[in-house]
């Protein structure tokens, strides 16, 4: 192993299709004032809000509600949350939902009683370390993808600065339990099922494509790999198959709860390039993911090559005989363009309404990094260009 790491992960995972029977043992932990957060309108269409409200009710907690959250949750929106969790000392939030909705839970915990005056400068743009109090968060999962029912991963888009930026929390900011039951993703539509896929499937690679060393974290994360693909053949097949949407929500959460970045050395540059086009797009993230990973990972093979012919072999089956290196790495690359094609996902920046003109911009606005050839913003912009033929 490359580094030496200390692992704790405090959040308690209530799995299976009666998981959400556990909700009101879980509720008696917290005082009676509860911030109800929600997206749109889907958990009303499904009748979770209505048992949630039940459950709520015979806990006998006073329930206050955050609803309308955007898929791509704004600062503006969690501060309406802070004011709502200061105006009615919230004792817990909870987050129905997806990974934004919870996202923005754990923002709204970090900013109500900030004492920052500018907590979006504080948090995630200067990574300040959350050290006042803050309020617990559980949440109940209808959305597979982002992993963040288990960690403390938390993406906010400031509209006023153009900015979509995540923020890594303490432990203090992960959930304190999460209800996941596979059968409340059965209404997900198929275009945010696949695009949730591949955010999964992105969150394994930014973490696999980097080092060079034997690295128990990368089997795991390559049985992870193979898991997804296979879940996700089944599920689009058949979107009611239990047994692939629950394959698929546990591959979520153990792809990004933290366990197999331990010791690795990480890349997210994908992730950075995806955040600066979601803000000028406000493009479903996983797509936007699809469309970016490719062009990139063709742009820094060569600079991690092993790694690259490993994840050819090991996850696509590439038959190495008679091939060079170069060629093997391109044939995985060429598998994983055929998994984003018929998983339905995008393949293009027109597609997700990006425009040339765009281009610059989010390229001077992305992060620089990158584990294996760490980029400048013209190489961002060059292969954004490639993402838009």
């Amino acid at each position: 192993m490359k580094f030496d790491f200390t692992y704790y992960n405090p959040t308690k995972i209530i799995f299976g299709k009666d998981s959400l029977n556990h909700l009101e043992e879980e509720l008696s932990a917290f005082g009676p004032n509860v911030l109800l957060a929600y997206g749109g309108g889907s958990i009303k269409k499904i009748g979770l809000y209505d048992r949630v409200v039940e459950i709520l009710k015979r806990a006998k907690k006073n329930i206050f509600e955050l609803s309308k959250i955007m898929p791509n949750p704004t600062y503006r929106k969690v501060t309406e949350g802070a004011f709502l969790v200061r105006n009615h000392h919230i004792d817990l939030i909870l987050a129905v939902g997806g990974g934004s909705v919870i996202d923005c839970a754990k923002a709204i915990s970090a900013c109500a009683y900030s004492p920052e005056k500018d907590p979006w400068n504080a948090y995630w743009i200067c990574h300040r370390p959350v050290s006042h109090p803050v309020v617990p968060i559980g949440t109940i999962l209808t959305m597979v993808g982002t992993g963040s029912e288990m960690n403390g991963g938390s993406v906010i888009t400031n509209e006023d600065e153009k900015l979509k930026k995540g923020r890594v929390f303490s432990a203090d900011l992960y959930p304190t339990f999460s209800i996941l039951n596979p059968e409340l993703t059965y209404s997900v539509p198929k275009y945010q099922m696949v695009s949730g896929i591949f955010d999964i499937f992105s969150h394994l690679m930014e973490q696999y494509f980097s080092g060079t060393d034997e690295n128990t974290s990368d089997y795991v994360m390559e049985g992870l790999m193979k898991s997804l693909i296979s879940s996700t053949k089944q599920a689009l097949a058949n979107p009611l198959d239990y047994e692939a949407r629950s394959n698929l929500m546990w591959t979520a959460t153990l792809a990004l709860n933290t366990l197999v970045g331990c010791s690795k050395e990480q890349d997210w540059e994908v992730h950075s390039i995806e955040h600066q086009l979601g803000a000028y797009t406000d493009c479903a993230h996983g797509m936007g993911l699809a469309v970016i990973s490719l062009p990139y990972y063709r742009y820094i093979y060569r600079y991690g090559l092993d790694r690259f012919v490993r994840f050819a072999t090991e996850i696509w089956n590439v038959h190495p005989e008679g091939k060079t290196k170069e060629e093997i790495a391109e044939a995985g690359l060429d598998a994983l363009e055929k998994f984003i094609k018929e998983s339905g996902m995008a393949t293009t920046l027109k597609e997700l309404n990006a425009t040339e003109e765009m281009l610059e911009k989010i390229a001077n606005s992305s992060d620089l990094g990158g584990a294996y050839k760490p980029l400048s913003h013209e190489e961002i912009l060059q292969i954004l260009k490639k993402c838009y033929e």
